[in-house]
C-alpha cells in the first residue's frame, strides 16, 4: 500500500471524484461503494454517477471512505462529503460492538429437549 492517501472530494463541477494511488483491492471497494471507472487518456476517472443526489453521494462516499480505513487505506475525505451538517465522526469511526452476539438457537448443552 502507497503512503499516499487516496483522496474522495467533491470537484467544481459537482461530481464526487477518487484521486490517488488505487489498486485492485480499494478498486473493488470503490465499485461496491457505488464509485465508477471511466478509461481516459491519461488513466481511469473514478467517479459516483452525476444523478444520484447530493445526500446519496455524501452517503456513498463516505461510506467508501470508511470501508477503505477499515482495509488499511489512508484516505483524505472532504469534509463536505459528511452525511450531515454538523456531523464530525472520523472516517474511521465505528459504534461500538455489543458484548454478546444474537443466535436463535439454545446453547449446545441446554437441558431443553426438542418435540418429534
Amino acid at each position: 500500500m502507497s503512503t499516499e492517501p487516496i483522496r474522495i472530494a467533491r470537484k467544481r463541477g459537482g461530481e464526487v471524484e477518487v484521486e490517488g494511488p488505487v489498486d485492485e483491492f480499494a478498486a473493488k471497494i470503490l465499485d461496491r461503494a457505488g464509485f465508477t471507472f471511466r478509461p481516459t487518456l491519461r488513466g481511469v476517472w473514478i467517479r459516483l454517477h452525476f444523478d444520484t443526489g447530493q445526500e446519496r453521494e455524501n452517503q456513498k462516499a463516505t461510506y467508501a471512505a470508511r470501508m477503505l480505513s477499515a482495509a488499511g487505506y489512508q484516505v483524505d475525505l472532504d469534509p463536505n462529503l459528511l452525511p450531515a451538517a454538523g456531523h464530525r465522526a472520523p472516517v474511521n469511526w465505528w459504534p461500538p460492538r455489543t458484548g454478546a452476539a444474537m443466535t436463535s438457537q439454545p446453547a449446545p448443552n441446554s437441558t431443553q429437549r426438542h418435540r418429534r
